[in-house]
């Protein structure tokens, strides 16, 4: 081969830049085709020939004539291979540093920098491009290649760094690193130059755009809303992709809200809608601005809607053989307002909230549709990782009991509750020694005791509203067996006492012992027992001293008892509490735990305060 013995021959060269040229030429015919299978192909033999033809260029010494070439198809290929891989891989790093390192090569300062790094070498490579002007096109889009690697890798420092070389500036005077991008100016290329897939200015307004877009929605989570939007509409003014544009609408309907302009974050929203087929996200934001805004049918409609999108499979357009906007961002922040989840967390949220809203019906059929799906899948996982967003599987069970409770379907409730303590009771004997695991900190806090407890809790509701009382104090009295029994009294001392979760599981535990305590002695008073009920009730007091449901039902037991002077007593305790500043909640309960709390709350305390008053004699009032 001729072009071998004489490398920097013209002809040679017109050879090399022609076979660039035509598969730059390939891969831009597939972006065109409209069978997939057949665009692949085509754009995976352009992908061959290109790694080819640099093997070659790069077999030889490197030689400024050529590098302009060479420079060329390396950034052609690492475009095309990001592009095939949806993503940037080590292997592209080390293209662009055999690159750089060709550069230096030609000016016989490679040596010693051999072992520097890509920080370096970029340093190095473009303070002798001041000697080598016919370079300077390629250096830039090369760069432009760097840039979008280091960010996609959340390398910022590195990024900023390079853009401040590249506009020739080294005091790091700047740390807006979008400002950077903006100042940055890459040289036009020249008319007659050797075709690229995407050129320097190309790869600069992905950047721009991308790093916006990052920004942006970043600030958005940390809840610097002002800088938030600025950022937002720098990316919508830009040169955006529609499927971007989406989430960009989102975002800025998020800001809206958060920031109490429901009427603008709905604009956005709309427009959001307008623009693709990505619905999910501006649905659930939607639905935020709905129950923010009180509005709760427009609220569980767009939950609804948001369950039928994500029943859809999303259909993602064909991507162009470029650097794109999507390749640079981050993968989605469950902490995101744009992360709206499966279709099963969608599911969970509308159920919940159909529950939480009253709408009993709705939910219990939203639950048991919700279970059918989480059992019907192809992995079934029963026990979900706690430090997943949402409820485990077990707690679906309780809230969905909880909801054909509420609905009047106490039989279907038994039903569901028989089905998880088929999952979980087999656990229990092994419970002791996970406590005893939790005590010296080896394991997490065993939840497994209060699903079941909890569950007979509800089975015992379940058989109050089918007028089985019997059924009831028995499934009463096995929940609170278990709570004293399989739960060990000093727990607290272990490691998980002192965390966060432990805290919740510990406010869950005296919680759930009082409602079976006060469940069970609601059902000693129909029938009668007062007595029986008065040891509840005290008992409830003790176990649980910040629910003060407690009090109020144990001043009624003792009322009716006619325990006169320990009914005032309370009575003036209760009247000190209720004038007093309330303390808020310091802990969330699971939903399930809060309805069923709320069904045994007193009808009208204050009302019953009064009347005990009245009934006083007049020594005794206040």
């Amino acid at each position: 081969m001729s072009c071998q013995t004489t490398p920097l021959g013209s002809s040679c060269l017109d050879l090399w830049r022609e076979k660039n040229d035509r598969l730059v030429r390939q891969a831009k015919g597939a972006q065109n085709s409209g069978l997939t299978l057949r665009r692949q192909q085509l754009a995976q033999n352009a992908l061959e020939g290109l790694r080819g033809l640099l093997h070659s260029l790069q077999g030889l010494p490197a030689a400024v004539p050529v590098l302009p070439l060479e420079l060329t198809v390396t950034c052609n290929f690492i475009i095309l291979r990001a592009s095939l891989a949806q993503g940037f891989t080590e292997d592209q790093a080390q293209d662009i540093q055999r690159g750089l390192e060709r550069v230096l090569e030609t000016q016989e300062q490679l040596g010693p920098r051999l072992e520097q790094g890509l920080k370096e070498l970029w340093d190095s490579v473009l303070h002798a491009s001041i000697l080598l002007p016919e370079l300077l096109s390629a250096l830039h889009r090369l760069a432009g290649l760097q840039a979008a690697l280091w960010l996609s890798a959340d390398r910022l420092g590195d990024l900023a760094l390079l853009l401040e070389t590249l506009n020739g500036s080294q005091n790091g005077a700047s740390e807006d690193l979008l400002l950077l991008l903006k100042t940055w100016s890459p040289p036009v290329e020249e008319l007659d130059a050797p075709l690229t897939l995407q050129d320097a200015q190309g790869l600069k307004d992905v950047l721009l755009t991308a790093f916006a877009y990052r920004q942006g929605l970043q600030e958005l989570i940390t809840g610097n809303l002002d800088r938030a939007l600025s950022s937002l509409h720098e990316v919508a003014s830009g040169l955006c992709p529609r499927p971007v544009l989406v989430q960009v609408y989102t975002a800025l309907g998020s800001c809206h809200r958060k920031m109490g302009n429901p009427q603008r974050a709905l604009l956005y929203l709309v427009a959001a809608l307008k623009e693709g087929s990505a619905w999910g996200p501006p649905l659930l934001e939607a639905s935020r601005l709905y129950q923010q805004l009180g509005d709760t049918t427009a609220e569980l409609e767009s939950l609804e809607l948001l369950v039928e999108a994500l029943n859809v499979p999303c259909s993602s357009k064909a991507s162009q053989f470029v650097i794109e906007v999507e390749l640079l961002l981050p993968p989605p922040d469950p902490a995101s307002p744009l992360h709206c989840g499966t279709q099963s967390q969608a599911k969970h949220v509308l159920a919940s909230r159909c529950l939480q809203t009253g709408r009993a019906e709705d939910a219990a059929e939203h639950y048991l549709d919700l279970l059918a799906l989480l059992l019907d899948s192809s992995e079934p996982r029963f026990f979900l990782p706690r430090s997943r967003p949402g409820p485990c599987m077990p707690e679906l069970f309780l809230e969905a009991a909880v909801a054909l409770i509420q609905a009047g379907r106490a039989q279907d409730a038994l039903t569901v509750c028989e089905e998880l303590l088929s999952r979980t009771s087999s656990l229990l004997p092994k419970m002791s020694r996970l406590w005893e695991d939790a005590r010296k900190g080896t394991k997490e806090l065993p939840y497994c005791p209060l699903w079941v407890s909890a569950t007979h809790l509800l089975q015992g509701q379940a058989w109050v509203q089918l007028g089985a009382q019997k059924m009831a104090v028995s499934e009463f009295s096995r929940c609170l067996e278990l709570l004293f029994h399989a739960i060990p009294e000093d727990k607290g001392q272990g490691a998980a006492s002192n965390c966060e979760q432990g805290c919740k599981s510990d406010v869950a535990l005296q919680q759930l012992r009082a409602a079976a305590l006060i469940s069970r002695g609601l059902e000693w008073v129909d029938s009668g027992q007062d007595t029986k009920a008065l040891q509840d009730f005290l008992l409830a007091v003790q176990m649980c001293p910040g629910n003060q449901d407690t009090y109020f039902h144990l001043l009624q037991t003792l009322r009716r008892l006619n325990r006169r002077d320990e009914a005032t007593a309370l009575w003036r305790r209760l009247e000190a509490q209720t004038k007093g500043p309330q303390e808020g909640a310091t802990w969330s309960l699971p939903l399930y735990l809060e309805s069923y709390l709320s069904w045994i709350h007193p009808s009208d305390c204050e009302a019953l305060l009064e009347e005990f008053q009245t009934s006083l004699p007049e020594s005794c009032d206040l």
